[in-house]
């Protein structure tokens, strides 16, 4: 293959190859990352934004900002102002950067991390361009991060809080928190520990212990992991444990009384033949149900009963017969 190139005298933005071969980020991935890369110094512009002026759709956009969040080259923090009003802070930078890296750039350190720039080490922020042979800065050279951006109109609709809302869930963030903090190939955002935290939460419930939980999340991961969100979601779903048979649940609950106690509390299985065991409430001591006792001709376990109820017949009958007696003719 033939190649014709001329390097630009000016108004050229430098860009290393390992983002312009990236074998994870796609075409739009790498346009917005180059064009916020090519602003000049005091540009104050949002990601979306740039995807509009450079062209890409909603879809392909979101597809492109989670690729560069997962890959490390984007960093964005949600701030809720004195007046509540929210904002976002994005930072864009030309070499893979970890959280505490980012955290560093963010407070205006350079990160002790990720390949320097091209040059001597200077004062110069993280993917800032070096001077040209003539000694002049480009006319328009780079600037690595995208200040704060007073309420960005949001291109998704707004993330829900980020502490989940029900103690399982809590339970769930802070375990998917610590797992993260041990793998850093299972890098998982905010929202995205969110959206899992009710999932993983499930796995307590069903009497997982933290150990069993790291391990079934952080083994045999692969040397890559491109999708750290997805692959979570996949085995907290494939290995989630099953859930404790009925009568673990009910030897594990608590022992409850008065208005609260079991419909089945004082009832007896009957000793009859029946396909399937059959409880009945007893009452005195006998060992078959009412059928079974009909069934045998054994009625002495009603017998009060049914005293009672030819008793009560005899005496409405009575009574009935002495109305149609004084009643005129």
């Amino acid at each position: 293959m033939l190649r014709h190139a001329i390097p630009p005298a000016s108004f050229f933005t430098q860009v290393s190859n390992e983002i312009l071969r990236h074998p994870r980020l796609s075409s739009d991935a790498v346009r917005l990352l180059t064009w916020q890369l090519s602003l000049p110094d005091g540009a104050n512009e949002p990601l979306s934004k740039t995807a509009e002026r450079a062209g890409i759709k909603k879809i392909a956009f979101l597809r492109a900002k989670r690729q560069l969040l997962g890959e490390g080259y984007l960093h964005e923090w949600r701030i809720q102002g004195e007046g509540g009003r929210w904002s976002t802070t994005q930072l864009v930078s030309s070499v893979p950067l970890s959280v505490e890296e980012a955290l560093a750039v963010r407070g205006g350190s350079r990160p002790t991390g990720g390949i320097p720039a091209a040059g001597e080490p200077t004062g110069r922020a993280v993917g800032r361009s070096p001077k040209d042979n003539n000694g002049e800065n480009d006319f328009h050279p780079p600037s690595p991060v995208a200040e704060e951006a007073p309420e960005e109109v949001p291109e998704t609709p707004p993330e829900p809080p980020e502490q989940p809302t029900t103690p399982l869930a809590e339970r769930g963030a802070r375990a998917l928190a610590a797992v993260v903090r041990s793998e850093r190939r299972l890098r998982l955002s905010a929202p995205d520990v969110a959206r899992l935290a009710p999932l993983a939460g499930e796995w307590f419930l069903r009497g997982v212990s933290m150990a069993d939980f790291r391990e079934a999340l952080t083994a045999h991961l692969p040397r890559v992991v491109h999708s750290p969100a997805g692959l979570v979601r996949d085995r907290l779903v494939r290995k989630m444990p099953l859930a404790p048979a009925f009568a673990e649940q009910r030897a594990s609950a608590p022992q409850m009384g008065g208005s609260a106690r079991s419909r089945v509390a004082g009832m007896r299985e009957c000793g009859g033949d029946h396909v399937q065991p059959r409880l009945f409430r007893p009452v005195a001591d006998e060992t078959l149900c009412r059928e079974c006792c009909r069934a045998g001709g054994d009625p002495a376990p009603f017998a009060p009963a049914v005293a009672a109820a030819l008793r009560g017949a005899g005496a409405a009958r009575a009574a009935l017969r002495g109305g149609v007696a004084q009643a005129p003719v």
